[in-house]
């Protein structure tokens, strides 16, 4: 069966199967849209910080954040976000990763670090987001997750949108935050890559991949109103290749979706993006010249020149909206 046979068939009797979890996903954004702190805790970071935050909302300085998420497992979803992350800090960007694959979280092992502290220490009152931050290779900042932590594993929505919202608290607002997202469709996936300004879809060319793409693509358009997404083909040839997968996806989002599916680029299958993983390293720092390392390069400039994403009615809980808000009203 061709890849965009079971699509078809996907968008069709199989995807009714999706129908509980969207109809929670459409539970939690009322719920998220009408949310309050009642229950979380909250780290107080005083007043010095406030004036901050104060200070860059007037400059009018904001943050492009994007989620990359990858519907099923084993698409290379946080090797992207890693080299992506840390393609945008080489090229003198301020960027943050956040982990959020909450539970199973591994962006700390690709690069060799060593977290004492993650989300959870945050959402217990044990320290702000500030301190969880850690230094990567060429500035790259990481917020680690916890992995094997099933307290971050079993986190309500509360404490999802208090993770959200915690980023409004930092002293500094960095140029890029990437959210590397969990696998599947889950609530707290959709709510991480709802609250981004662009989200971005890892996709292998196989059917699995495919129609993963497609569950995560339905929900977030049908149940987040998100409008646009970008894809990026990754384990592939060549960039015929690439493209013709983006088209197989496309044909069904366009004939089923409310959502533009953009083709930001393709990453080739790469023995150094291998031996880069293997050592806990990002690739486009061991081997700069392979070709793995020169299509990051390329990603992280379309990422650098996307047009400024439209805000006007999401109604929704998004990273770094206390800065928008003299904009957009949130």
């Amino acid at each position: 069966m061709s890849a965009l046979s079971t699509l078809n068939d996907f968008s069709g009797a199989a995807a009714d199967a999706h129908a509980p979890s969207m109809n929670q996903a459409w539970g939690l954004k009322q719920m998220v849209s009408s949310i309050t702190d009642t229950g979380i805790v909250t780290p107080d970071h005083g007043v010095g910080t406030q004036a901050a935050n104060l200070d860059r909302r007037i400059s009018g300085h904001r943050c492009r954040t994007i989620a990359v998420c990858g519907g099923k497992g084993g698409v290379g979803k946080t090797t992207v976000a890693v080299n992506l992350g840390m393609t945008l800090a080489m090229m003198g960007r301020d960027t943050l990763l956040l982990d959020a694959d909450v539970g199973l979280a591994n962006v700390d092992v690709l690069l060799g670090l060593a977290p004492s502290r993650h989300l959870g220490h945050m959402l217990d009152g044990q320290c702000s987001l500030q301190d969880l931050v850690m230094e990567a290779p060429h500035g790259l900042k990481v917020i680690p997750a916890g992995s094997g932590a099933r307290r971050l594993a079993q986190m309500g929505s509360g404490e999802q949108a208090a993770v959200i919202r915690a980023f409004d608290e930092l002293p500094q607002v960095p140029d890029f935050l990437l959210v590397d997202t969990a696998a599947g469709i889950s609530d707290s996936v959709s709510m991480f890559a709802a609250a981004a300004d662009d989200v971005l879809l890892v996709v292998c060319d196989e059917p699995a991949s495919i129609t993963d793409a497609y569950a995560m693509a339905k929900v977030l358009s049908r149940d987040f109103g998100v409008k646009r997404l970008h894809m990026v083909a990754n384990m592939v040839r060549n960039l015929g290749e690439a493209r013709a997968l983006h088209q197989k996806l496309a044909r069904v989002t366009d004939r089923f979706l409310d959502v533009m599916l953009d083709f930001m680029g393709w990453v080739p299958q790469d023995e150094r993006l291998r031996q880069a993983i293997r050592r806990q390293n990002a690739v486009v720092d061991m081997a700069p010249g392979s070709r793995s390392s020169q299509a990051f390069k390329q990603l992280a400039g379309a990422a650098d020149t996307w047009a400024e994403p439209d805000r006007r009615g999401l109604g929704r809980i998004a990273f770094f909206s206390g800065q928008a808000a003299p904009a957009t009203g949130w």
